[in-house]
């Protein structure tokens, strides 16, 4: 069977993973894959994370199944915190699934099997493994204009010209906060000129939730998406924790289709209840059960809160003493757009060659596309890379 076969090629981001590892320098810097670190260079486990797992470790006595959309208690937990009150809790159905990418990975099949015609439609640039799940499931998909790369910000102008031309049932894939690769997030305004375009069009927005919190707050975070659920008939949600909780290795996500009340939502849930037991049956439980302790209990919840307050200042002092090196650096404003940046991840500049350089000659590991995680970023390693990015993108 394998005999006359190649292995598919290996993600990206997977590879420069492998190659850093087998690094031997010590000096290196790892500004490629997307995990937080403190100050410190540390990946944490986070404190409220602690004692919830100390909580569920000392009352749990089973480890039984639980139903194939998850825990009850933490869909309920995470419609709270994403929706709030923008919509009735009898409008939305909620599934449990393994990450964020499990989540968007149903979404796309939800919407695949319901409207196979429909096209969905995805940033330029966009998350490397949206347009490869979307190719996987064979999908028809569309890209619209999103990141200037002259300015470091949205193209406006072109995206909402480039939206204004999907057809009734297709899917507009928007990033929630912190837009992965660039940076460069939605203002409210554009929230509203986008859910003007689904109102006339018929377009379904589907929000990929993956760094709530990180941006401004988690209520500023959640805005456009509440303002979306609010004002159209439907929307899906696609939210990960492994960010905001840490939770990284646990692989708990959640999918949220607001729809009308009665038997549509009961159909939405059905469908992503059925794509869950034909994809992986019942979704991880323990990553679930801690977002759900903490979410529920005051104390533990403010102490999340906090905690995530400070990663997003850490990521924030980052941007700002980033960009303010390279303007020594530099001797120019250019970089300036990293400090106006939010969340984990902003677009270097480097091309592919210039990316190899930066690993090679400096030990400094971004993605091919020039991504740069800033959350990998500590003040002793700002100086160096501000240096070698200023050296190669001269």
């Amino acid at each position: 069977m394998f005999e006359n076969r190649v292995p598919p090629e290996q993600d990206k981001i997977l590879r420069l993973m492998g190659m850093f590892a087998a690094d031997p320098r010590t000096d290196k810097v790892d500004l490629g894959v997307g995990v937080y670190r403190s100050p410190e260079g540390k990946t944490p486990v986070m404190a409220a994370v602690k004692t919830a797992e100390q909580w569920i470790w000392e009352a749990q006595e089973t480890k039984g199944y639980v139903g194939l959309s998850g825990d009850p208690a933490f869909l309920d937990a995470m419609r709270g915190l994403i929706l709030g009150d923008a919509v009735p809790a009898a409008r939305v159905a909620a599934c449990g699934t393994p990450g964020g990418t499990g989540a968007v990975r149903q979404v796309l099949e939800m919407s695949r099997r319901l409207s196979p015609d429909a096209a969905v439609w995805i940033s330029d640039p966009t998350w490397p493994n949206h347009p490869a799940i979307i190719g996987h499931l064979a999908q028809k998909s569309a890209t619209y204009r999103y990141y200037d790369r002259e300015t470091g910000g949205i193209d406006r102008d072109g995206m909402l010209a480039d939206l204004a031309r999907a057809q009734a049932g297709d899917v507009i894939l928007l990033h929630a906060c912190c837009h992965n690769p660039t940076g460069a997030d939605l203002t409210p305004d554009d929230w509203r000129e986008i859910a003007a375009i689904c109102q006339r069009t018929g377009a379904i927005p589907f929000v990929d939730m993956a760094y709530l919190g990180f941006a401004e707050s988690l209520e500023a975070d959640a805005e456009g998406t509440r303002h979306l659920a609010a004002t159209l008939p439907e929307v899906f949600i696609a939210a990960s924790c492994s960010k905001n909780f840490g939770l990284y290795r646990e692989r708990a996500g959640v999918v949220l289709v607001v729809t009308a009340e009665g038997a549509p939502r009961e159909v939405a849930f059905g469908t992503l209840a059925n794509l869950n037991r034909q994809n992986y049956a019942f979704p991880p439980d323990h990553g679930a059960r801690v977002v759900e302790t903490i979410l529920n209990d005051p104390i533990l919840r403010d102490s999340w809160r906090d905690e995530l307050r400070a990663m997003r200042e850490t990521m924030q002092a980052n941007r700002a003493a980033l960009a303010e090196a390279l303007r020594a650096e530099a001797g120019s404003d250019r970089f300036g757009h990293f400090a106006a940046h939010r969340g984990m991840f902003s677009l270097s500049g480097a091309s592919p060659a210039q990316v190899d350089l930066l690993r090679e000659t400096h030990g400094i590991y971004l993605v091919g596309d020039g991504r740069m995680n800033v959350a990998g970023l500590t003040p002793g390693t700002i100086p160096r890379v501000a240096k070698a990015l200023a050296e190669v993108l001269a």
